[in-house]
């Protein structure tokens, strides 16, 4: 997965990218990540970290 973004320097890119964000944000099992690992911070960052996480996660 390294190496691999989304160019939100393109205004329909960076608005999917927010949506997209605000949706995880609203899930249960990003906040139930949220809480177990008192992840606190910038919205953007945390759920970057997150889909990480949980890609990595998936991987094995």
């Amino acid at each position: 997965m390294a190496g691999a973004t989304i160019n939100t320097h393109l205004p329909e890119d960076r608005e999917m990218w927010i949506s997209l964000q605000k949706a995880i944000a609203k899930t249960s099992g990003f906040n139930s990540w949220r809480r177990e690992n008192q992840k606190e911070g910038n919205i953007e960052e945390l759920v970057a970290e997150y889909l990480r996480f949980t890609l990595e996660t998936l991987a094995y």
